[in-house]
């Protein structure tokens, strides 16, 4: 029996539909064109850890439609499904729900906006569930990249989504369920321009995790948005 589960959440990569925060100065072509990179590079290095830690690698889309068609492009041994729920928070939960039912134990949930996120990192999360109910791996802006449940819960998501507390809101959910919570060091994912700076800043470091988005950003010359010193970091 595999030792969890590990379920990233996606949209399909549609113009207008995903890193609107990102236009201007992106197009909304180049925002879902710079958005379906990140995706690439995410499912990626999300197979390689399932394969390390033997999690099941569930691609969970919304919306649901984009099923069938991304199905034919997930790398192995990812498993394809639609996401279920109005809102965010309501998909999160039937994530757990769905894994709970099936008995999948721990289940770790991922975003597919932060390519910078190592099978180090994934890890690391996954072995703390050992000691804690609810682990998170926040992101700088108060959100978050990763988090696990050591065992499927409902209420844990039971709050807005998306905000520079989620983190926080998150733990406080944790705690009125009477579950043990663990932060890990933050890392970030990439929604903004400021965002794009630090991806600029790290880029050294992060070749081999998101070789697709970084490439994608070098083609066409996108990281001219960033400040003059950013972009010195891409250069130098």
């Amino acid at each position: 029996m595999r030792r969890g589960r590990l379920v990233v959440f996606a949209k399909q990569p549609l113009s207008g539909a995903v890193k609107t925060r990102l236009t201007p100065p992106f197009s909304a072509s180049e925002a879902a064109e710079f958005y379906a990179c990140m995706l690439q590079d995410v499912l990626a290095v999300s197979a390689v850890a399932a394969r390390e830690l033997d999690l099941e690698a569930v691609l969970a889309l919304h919306p649901g439609r984009a099923a069938m068609e991304l199905a034919r492009e997930a790398p192995a041994p990812f498993r394809v499904v639609a996401q279920c729920g109005m809102s965010l928070a309501e998909r999160m939960e039937w994530a757990v729900g769905e894994a709970a039912a099936a008995a999948a134990g721990p289940v770790l949930l991922r975003g597919s906006d932060s390519p910078m996120l190592a099978p180090v990192q994934i890890g690391a999360l996954h072995e703390a569930l050992s000691d804690d109910a609810v682990v998170i791996l926040p992101d700088r802006d108060g959100g978050y990249s990763l988090v696990g449940v050591a065992k499927p819960v409902r209420g844990l998501f039971e709050h807005a989504m998306s905000t520079r507390t989620v983190a926080e809101d998150t733990r406080s959910s944790a705690a009125r369920l009477g579950l043990s919570t663990r932060l890990l060091e933050a890392s970030f994912d990439v929604d903004t321009v400021q965002d794009l700076a630090l991806l600029a800043e790290f880029r050294q470091e992060l070749g081999d995790l998101c070789p697709r988005t970084l490439g994608y950003l070098d083609e066409r010359n996108l990281w001219r948005h960033l400040e003059p010193a950013a972009q010195g970091s891409v250069s130098g």
